[in-house]
C-alpha cells in the first residue's frame, strides 16, 4: 500500500494532513524561517540551507527571500538559477527547473490541485501535478504557473500572466490565459 507521501508525489489524490505529509511541511517551513532570515551577504549561508531545503539544486543559484514553498524536496533546479523576491512553489507534486532560468517576483509555480466535488474536498483528498521548466526560460514578475503545465526550453513568460496549458519551445506568451503573442 503505498504511503500519501508516495500517491501525492505521483499524482494519486492523497490525504494532506497525512503526519509524514504534515511534518514534512513543518520541516520545510523552519528552514524556510532560517533561509529568508539570513542577511544580504550570507551567501555560503543560504547556498547551504537552500540545499538543504531542495531536493536538488545545481551550480549558483541565487534565490532571493522571501521565498516559500510546501515541501521542498519536490524542486529540483540546474545551473544558474535566478528567483527573485517573494516567490512561490507549491511542491506537492516535482518542479523541475532547468539551467540558466530567471524567475521574476512574486511568480507562483502551482502543482496543487484539489477535487471539483466538496465532499472529497471536505474529506482533505488533495491530488498534484507537475511542472517542468526547460532551459533558458524567463518567467516574468507576478506570473502564475498551473498545475500539469511544461514550459519548453528559451521560452518567454510576460509579467502577470497566468500559464494554463503547455508552452512551446521558444514560444512567447502573455496574459490570462497565456497566449502566444
Amino acid at each position: 500500500m503505498p504511503t500519501e507521501r508516495e500517491k501525492m508525489i505521483a499524482g494519486a489524490p492523497y490525504v494532506a494532513s497525512d503526519p509524514e505529509l504534515v511534518e514534512a511541511r513543518l520541516r520545510a517551513q523552519e528552514i524556510l524561517a532560517r533561509y529568508n532570515a539570513t542577511a544580504p551577504r550570507e551567501t555560503g549561508t543560504r547556498d547551504a540551507i537552500l540545499r538543504d531545503l531542495l531536493g536538488a539544486v545545481g551550480e549558483r543559484p541565487t534565490v532571493m527571500p522571501r521565498f516559500a514553498c510546501d515541501y521542498g524536496f519536490n524542486v529540483r533546479a540546474g545551473d544558474n538559477l535566478f528567483v527573485n523576491y517573494d516567490c512561490v512553489f507549491l511542491d506537492c507534486a516535482p518542479i523541475d527547473i532547468g539551467d540558466d532560468v530567471q524567475i521574476g517576483p512574486a511568480v507562483q509555480l502551482y502543482t496543487a490541485t484539489h477535487p471539483l466535488d466538496p465532499a472529497e474536498r471536505r474529506a482533505g483528498i488533495e491530488g498534484a501535478k507537475p511542472i517542468r521548466i526547460g532551459h533558458n526560460v524567463w518567467i516574468g514578475g507576478g506570473a502564475i504557473v498551473l498545475p500539469g503545465v511544461t514550459i519548453g526550453d528559451d521560452a518567454v513568460i510576460g509579467a502577470g500572466s497566468v500559464v494554463t496549458r503547455d508552452v512551446a519551445k521558444g514560444a512567447i506568451v502573455v496574459g490570462n490565459p497565456a497566449r502566444s503573442r
